[in-house]
């Protein structure tokens, strides 16, 4: 764990092969300052890294997910945000992304850089009171942080053009409806929804996922056609694994694999 709490700050804890990160600053609903970008991005590092972490959790303390950036702080006079270390995770997936597939938990206020930071994860469980709102053209400026594409990937032309357009704050429901999120939990139970849907993610082995998802992002990133030409790779990587002659070994033997991530 980092950072003075007082002023808010991104701590990490693990818990077997999953790493929670949790956005700890209630008092000011969770607005980031750079300093918490940075813990945020050095939390997504570590689990990027580190053979012995899977899954990463992204979630909050109190009861909102962010009010997105506590702007003074990034921009202007007293502006301390600094660059991000070379080689550091990205925490909106723009450039350097986490190879490990990441849940995140949202709650309440989900803002701005909120709604980036769960869309450049992978799986959204949203508690049934969240406000979420793309505000940014309000304030005259555009959202920077990949919602101009990640909306629409997910929801489709119309619904991600209504929303980004209107700048409007709309519900969970709303949200599970046009796809940006995908379980409706009541609040309160969104944090352990999330570790759960990470555990049974983590029973799976670590290798198979995380090639899942590059080949899903690689459609994403460059159609069809390449996602097809990484199979080749993909198929190496995998069979050529520990495990997966456990999980065949497991299979012939009718019990749970146990797998090591090699």
């Amino acid at each position: 764990m980092s950072g003075d709490s007082t002023e808010g700050r991104v701590y990490h804890e693990r818990h077997d092969h999953i790493l929670k990160i949790v956005i700890d600053n209630p008092t000011k609903k969770n607005a980031f300052s750079p300093e918490m970008m940075e813990q945020l991005s050095d939390a997504y590092t570590l689990l990027d890294r580190e053979d012995d972490l899977w899954v990463g959790v992204l979630c909050a303390s109190g009861d909102n997910f962010t009010a997105g950036l506590d702007m003074p702080k990034f921009f202007g006079p007293t502006a301390t945000r600094k660059p991000r270390p070379e080689g550091n995770i990205d925490p909106f997936g723009l450039a350097n992304q986490c190879r490990k597939p990441i849940v995140t938990a949202v709650a309440g206020i989900v803002f701005t850089v909120g709604i980036e930071m769960m869309l450049a994860g992978d799986i959204v469980v949203a508690a049934d009171n969240c406000r979420f709102c793309q505000m940014e053209a309000k304030r005259g400026i555009a959202p920077l942080g990949g919602a101009h594409f990640r909306f629409i990937t997910r929801a489709g032309w119309g619904d991600a053009m209504y929303h980004l357009l209107l700048c409007d704050e709309f519900t969970s429901a709303e949200a599970h409806r046009i796809g940006l999120v995908q379980e409706v939990v009541p609040a309160g139970q969104q944090n352990e929804r999330a570790m759960e849907l990470a555990r049974i993610i983590s029973r799976n082995a670590p290798l198979g996922i995380q090639v899942t998802k590059e080949a899903g992002r690689k459609f994403i990133e460059a159609g069809e056609q390449a996602a097809i030409a990484v199979v080749p790779v993909i198929r190496d990587r995998v069979l050529n694994s520990e495990d997966a002659r456990e999980g065949i070994k497991s299979f012939v033997e009718r019990r749970a694999a146990v797998f090591t991530g090699r």
